[in-house]
């Protein structure tokens, strides 16, 4: 809520949602949300009880999902998608963007991690991952004022996403050119 009230920068189409607790509502949603838009990145953005610092996660994982949602309800496979590959990793290099979001000097701490956790925060990630190949992030904060205000929060995640686009683009201007040779 925080981000849509700063914004990106004035190329950039920010859409915000919030998605429920809920395994049959995110295989509903993300899928949905994909196809409207066609963005050329989706960010999610999940808070964790335990995280103390700002957290981008590199990759989603595919089974393991035992806990109930919010609805009570665990999928039968324990899995995301039937088949799928086990972990995938984001397009983004997350390495690059905490270094440069650290360098900028932010009252915010941002950190990496690989395991999303194995809840609905994971299964989300994982889910829009599949769907997008890899063209998803995931950044995990604390509870709000545990220990950072909202508009800490806002302000780091603004950082974090304008990062994200400019190693995306940066990227794929490298692929471009490879694909010209």
């Amino acid at each position: 809520q925080e981000l849509e009230k700063l914004g990106l920068r004035d190329d950039v189409d920010l859409h915000v949602y919030e998605v429920p607790v809920e395994y049959q509502t995110v295989q509903r949603l993300i899928p949905a949300l994909w196809k409207k838009h066609s963005p050329q990145l989706v960010v999610h953005v999940g808070v964790s009880g335990m995280a103390t610092t700002v957290t981008l996660e590199k990759c989603g994982h595919n089974v393991g999902y035992k806990g109930l949602d919010n609805c009570r309800f665990c999928p039968g496979s324990q899995c995301c998608v039937e088949g799928g590959p086990e972990c995938i990793d984001s397009v983004i290099d997350m390495d690059t963007v905490c270094k440069r979001v650290s360098a900028l000097g932010l009252d915010v701490t941002v950190t990496i991690s690989k395991d999303a956790g194995r809840y609905l925060c994971d299964f989300t990630y994982y889910t829009s991952l599949y769907q997008s190949r890899g063209r998803s992030a995931f950044v995990h904060v604390p509870p709000l004022g545990k220990p950072y205000t909202a508009e800490q929060l806002g302000r780091a995640l603004q950082a974090i996403i304008e990062e994200m686009l400019d190693v995306l683009e940066h990227s794929e201007d490298k692929i471009n050119c490879q694909h010209e040779h």
